[in-house]
């Protein structure tokens, strides 16, 4: 075989092709834009510019979740064509400087959590109770948070654990500003309640399904 016969069979990877400005829609829509800034004529140029925007759309029916999600398909035609394309657009154009912009940083807690089987949340609560005035109120707040506060320590831990415990947790966490109040309790465990760690219950449960599916299908072929 020549050399010539063996570059017309060179695969083309996208690695060695023009970047796409926006992925997501593919390199045919690439294309689409890129043909647009070819069309002299205005009046065409402004409807092939909406058939595309149009096409957009099709591709990716979740931007209707969005609110003003015409304006974000147009702003997505002006990034794709490099912001080259001179069409008369019903939004304001973009701003070029504005797409590389770094988004706000999201506050992090740094603070570390006091105990890992409880999890950051029991503390936000924790911390909710502690604020909240002496009364009915709090009292049965802390009972709920004592009664999830088990379920949770449960989830890691199959032995059982007594009331005492929870409690002693509730105030150590709160650093004691919360006192459980004399004589709580927090009732017994029904016998038949199932602690799992997530995801183990659910793919117990595929596992029995498909168990069952099969048993069934062995069954009818039997019969046949």
């Amino acid at each position: 075989m020549e050399n010539k016969d063996v570059d017309t069979c060179r695969l083309l990877y996208n690695t060695e092709r023009v970047r796409l400005y926006i992925p997501e829609y593919g390199r045919n829509v690439q294309k689409m834009v890129d043909y647009l800034k070819t069309i002299e004529d205005r009046d065409k140029r402004n409807e092939q510019a909406r058939a595309v925007v149009k096409v957009m759309e099709i591709l990716n029916p979740a931007v209707h979740l969005q609110e003003d999600y015409e304006h974000k398909l147009w702003d997505h035609l002006h990034i794709i064509s490099g912001f080259s394309l001179d069409v008369d657009s019903p939004y304001p154009l973009p701003e070029p400087e504005n797409l590389n912009e770094r988004p706000a940083a999201v506050p992090i807690r740094k603070k570390p959590i006091k105990a890992n089987h409880y999890g950051r949340n029991i503390e936000s609560i924790i911390d909710l109770i502690a604020d909240t005035e002496d009364g009915d109120g709090k009292t049965a707040m802390i009972r709920s948070l004592a009664i999830y506060m088990r379920q949770q320590y449960l989830i890691w831990n199959k032995d059982s654990v007594s009331d005492e415990t929870i409690f002693q947790d509730i105030e150590k966490l709160s650093d004691f500003r919360i006192r459980i109040p004399e004589g709580m309790h927090l009732g017994r465990i029904d016998s038949g309640a199932n602690f799992s760690r997530p995801g183990i219950g659910h793919a117990k449960q595929v596992k029995n399904t498909n168990q069952r599916q099969k048993n069934n299908q062995k069954t009818r072929k039997q019969y046949k």
